[in-house]
């Protein structure tokens, strides 16, 4: 009988156990901002085009500077799609060399990344719902480090006009591309 049990036991998925107990596993935890940061920024946009033109577009970081004026260079230093742990070296707003680490990927719903940048440590959350009224998207960023310390008010008017800036030219790209091209 307590062979039975330990074989059956066994059998039991350790996510499912982890669930049960009241954890979540550590693969599906969801990679999100540092809610302690000093800088926060929350947004959210409606863009009436098909979820999978979105996604490839926000996605396609090496064309980022085709239709987001702030950022002038792009480059992936991991090939293929963006998925957890590929990285990307960019420049916007006057930081150069921002080296981006994918946390998180759920294709044309979730895609996470971070890492540092001139003293400053950021989070950044994209989400996608697709929605009767077009497809919601929803950002929202953390900025932690020494440089936030030192001039939060700014950092904060900043981040919040560069998400603004970023989700209406999302919606325009989007919105403007033609039907059958990526």
């Amino acid at each position: 009988m307590l062979t039975t049990l330990l074989a059956k036991a066994a059998a039991v998925p350790v996510a499912l156990v982890t669930c049960l107990s009241g954890g979540t596993p550590a693969a599906h935890q969801q990679a999100g901002i540092d809610l302690d940061a000093p800088v926060i920024t929350r947004d959210d946009i409606v863009i009436q085009a098909p979820l999978d033109r979105i996604w490839q577009i926000q996605t396609d970081v090496e064309a980022w500077p085709a239709w987001q004026p702030d950022v002038t260079e792009v480059t992936k230093e991991t090939p293929g799609p963006l998925r957890a742990g590929s990285v990307f070296r960019w420049s916007v707003h006057g930081l150069r060399d921002i080296t981006s680490t994918v946390k998180q990927v759920s294709p044309e719903r979730r895609i996470v990344w971070g890492g540092p940048a001139q003293g400053i440590t950021a989070v950044h959350v994209w989400t996608f719902h697709q929605k009767r009224d077009g497809v919601h998207v929803h950002t929202e960023e953390s900025w932690s480090g020494d440089p936030v310390e030192a001039d939060t008010p700014a950092l904060q008017a900043a981040l919040d006009a560069s998400l603004d800036a970023w989700l209406h030219n999302l919606k325009e790209e989007a919105e403007s591309r033609p039907a059958g091209r990526p």
